[in-house]
């Protein structure tokens, strides 16, 4: 990685199950500390960030190393389980 230079972005939107709007209040504010504390653990950078009651939209950059399937199953799954505690 020392000799690449890189610029992936993706516009990524987390849509809750039955589109149920229940991203609201303390819960929205919370959903959002979440992403960017389990983002900075990865090295990914969240450049834009939107949450509306029933989905949430994000343009993350990250590294070539992740793959996006690996960088979005690593955020649903561990936000998820931080949200429910």
């Amino acid at each position: 990685m020392a000799h690449v230079k890189w610029e992936c972005m993706y516009h990524i939107v987390f849509i809750s199950k039955y589109r149920k709007k229940k991203l609201y209040g303390k819960t929205r504010k919370r959903i959002g500390e979440i992403f960017q504390e389990l983002c900075r653990y990865k090295g990914i950078e969240i450049l834009e960030r939107h949450s509306m009651p029933d989905h949430v939209h994000m343009c993350l950059s990250f590294p070539p190393k992740y793959s996006i399937a690996m960088a979005i199953g690593y955020i649903k799954g561990k936000s998820a389980i931080k949200i429910h505690k």
